[in-house]
């Protein structure tokens, strides 16, 4: 059964950073590494939002690692997270933290995504991580 999915176009550029995150921690390669690797072999411009988020992850992963790890169960360690849903969730934390993007959009778009791209269970652990996660966020003045 195939999906027919449309997104608009900054959900595509939140998969195209999921894809270059994803592809990255699967080949054990640097994030800045693969990404200018796929903007070489797409040959395509790449969004504004897709360079952002991957570049953004790559500068502040063990900020942003650190963040989900306490808003997880230490039944759920990172590591234990599949694959697709370690990085939803770095790319909501980083917008979550870094950004202007509302909270509500943020985590809404993680949870649509985990629900096209991953487990069952996805959407709704991710709710509940991005929402302690958003609960947990530093002030910054």
């Amino acid at each position: 059964m195939e999906q027919r999915t449309h997104y608009s176009t900054q959900t595509k550029a939140r998969k195209a950073a999921l894809d270059v995150l994803y592809q990255a921690e699967l080949r054990e390669a640097p994030l800045s590494e693969t990404f200018a690797e796929q903007r070489t072999i797409a040959g395509n411009p790449v969004r504004e939002l897709t360079t952002r988020i991957v570049l953004g992850i790559a500068e502040h992963q063990a900020e942003i690692d650190q963040r989900i790890a306490e808003s997880t169960s230490p039944a759920w360690p990172l590591e234990r997270m599949p694959a697709v849903d370690r990085n939803l969730a770095r790319i909501a934390v980083f917008e979550l933290d870094y950004s202007d993007v509302p909270p509500g959009a943020v985590i809404s778009e993680a949870v649509r995504l985990a629900g096209d791209l991953s487990t069952d269970d996805s959407p709704a652990f991710l709710n509940g991580l991005l929402s302690k996660a958003l609960a947990a966020k530093p002030t910054t003045n």
